[in-house]
């Protein structure tokens, strides 16, 4: 084996600086998920339920498309009636805060909200 064979190392602990998990392209897919998704419709207790998976499954599938090697994602798409109360819903999560991130975005019409949350966690 020569020297050069011995240096080299290929293992990589961290993701370059352009594969990071970047918060505003992320929050940007989101929108336009929601608005294509959700334009239009009015509340129904019996279809909220298949919208939120499908909504969650969507953008999970579009997260996959932009190239994010080795992260791996949480989304979380909580969807009520709209009826001049308030919501308070939370999140907490352990992680690098160097590698990991998330983003989230609110959809509003006249009878109901949508929040979508997508966590990107770097897998080591």
């Amino acid at each position: 084996m020569t020297d050069k064979e011995e240096a080299s190392n290929s293992y990589q602990i961290k993701p370059k600086l352009e594969s990071r998990f970047r918060q505003s392209a992320v929050k940007d897919c989101i929108r336009v998920i929601l608005n294509d998704e959700l334009g239009g419709k009015t509340y129904s207790t019996n279809e909220a339920g298949q919208w939120s998976k499908r909504i969650s499954a969507v953008i999970k599938d579009k997260l996959k498309e932009l190239g994010y090697e080795r992260y791996k994602f949480v989304v979380q798409v909580i969807i009520g009636e709209q009826r001049g109360e308030g919501v308070t819903a939370g999140s907490r999560c352990l992680w690098d805060s160097a590698t990991d991130n998330y983003a989230s975005d609110v959809y509003l019409s006249d009878s109901f909200f949508c929040v979508a949350t997508a966590f990107g966690v770097y897998y080591y």
